[in-house]
């Protein structure tokens, strides 16, 4: 029997809807980028919550046209439950609900991380275990994916991610947002050594990981600069892309020498999260990583950002194994992947 999932994901700024299937099919994907936060340099938070829902219901109804399905077809409602931003994290999960509520449907509660880190499994065919790095605006983590529900983390920001740390140096070099690719771009026509940037943790035998002190000195030395020229910025951009790079490649020859040395047989290395778009940090992870046979794998580009399609999957992996919530789940800002293996599989309430 195949089973369709309805995924909602609104835990940031982008409104996503998406149905798939249990033969790993996405019959309707919607993605609304919430394009005016570009205005105030950042997401707003109550902004974002209201945008959600002003949209989020005729893209329900818009996803349901795309599939051809009606809401009496569907298995199970999946939607994301934190962490994120709170307001909105309540919107769809209350919708989720709703829906679930209205059609007897299961609800599943699906954690915004565990999404992406599953989400390589909704495009390729990657059995656990794998190693996931996973890098977004909000989160730079090292995770051995075990199963569903079971993560072990191995190495994770001791302050600022990745992606937060791309989007504050293009908005201090006067880049629109969101900053990552716009850096991506300039750094193509920069030299990656025009400026000597820290590189944070650099040597440190462990997998974690630190960007305020290279966020600072990026904006200390755009300070002494002053005013700013094509090329110097693209220098810059490279400059501080290539230091993001060295840093990952260093965490994850720890992370990898960890797993040799735990005698653990990963299946693959997966990069996964928004920042995981950028070419040049999948290709020199990819060289590094296959010196220690591990196959590089990274999702397509549409689903590296946050999307309704990875939230269905992950929804439709919890629901096949009976992983079934209950309404009264609480949405939650801060959700550790850990927390997961502990959760109490319930009936529908």
């Amino acid at each position: 029997m195949t089973h369709f999932v309805l995924g909602i994901e609104s835990s940031c700024d982008e409104t996503s809807v998406a149905i798939v299937s249990s033969d790993k099919k996405i019959l309707g994907h919607i993605i609304l980028s919430q394009t005016y936060h570009a205005d105030y340099g950042g997401v707003v938070p109550e902004i974002a919550a209201r945008a959600h829902m002003d949209h989020l219901d005729r893209l329900i109804l818009e996803v349901l046209l795309q599939s051809g399905l009606k809401f009496s077809d569907l298995s199970a409602i999946a939607a994301t439950c934190g962490p994120g931003l709170i307001g909105g994290v309540i919107v769809g999960a209350m919708m989720g609900k709703a829906i679930a509520y209205a059609h007897q449907l299961p609800f599943i509660a699906v954690n915004h991380l565990e999404g992406h880190a599953l989400s390589v499994r909704l495009t390729e065919d990657v059995p656990f275990p794998y190693m996931l790095l996973l890098m977004s605006g909000g989160h730079t983590q090292f995770l051995l994916v075990e199963d569903i529900g079971h993560y072990t983390v191995y190495g994770t920001t001791l302050d600022d991610a990745i992606g937060e740390a791309f989007d504050k140096t293009a908005k201090i070099l006067g880049l629109p947002y969101p900053g990552g690719m716009y850096i991506e771009q300039y750094a193509l026509s920069g030299n990656p050594r025009a400026f000597n940037f820290p590189r944070p943790l650099k040597g440190n035998g462990d997998c974690n990981f630190s960007f305020s002190g290279l966020k600072t000195a990026i904006k200390y030395k755009i300070d002494a600069l002053g005013i700013l020229n094509e090329q110097t910025k693209a220098d810059l951009c490279a400059s501080f892309q290539q230091a993001a790079l060295d840093v990952l490649i260093d965490r994850t020859k720890n992370a990898c020498h960890k797993l040799s040395a735990q005698n653990i047989k990963a299946n693959a290395f997966v990069v996964a999260g928004g920042v995981a778009a950028n070419l040049a940090l999948k290709t020199g992870l990819s060289k590094l990583v296959s010196s220690f046979g591990l196959p590089f794998v990274a999702p397509p580009k549409e689903f590296c950002t946050d999307n309704g399609a990875m939230i269905a999957y992950a929804g439709l992996e919890r629901f096949q194994r009976g992983y079934i919530d209950s309404l009264t789940f609480k949405p939650r800002p801060r959700w550790p992947l850990a927390e997961l293996k502990n959760m109490n599989v319930v009936g529908l309430t």
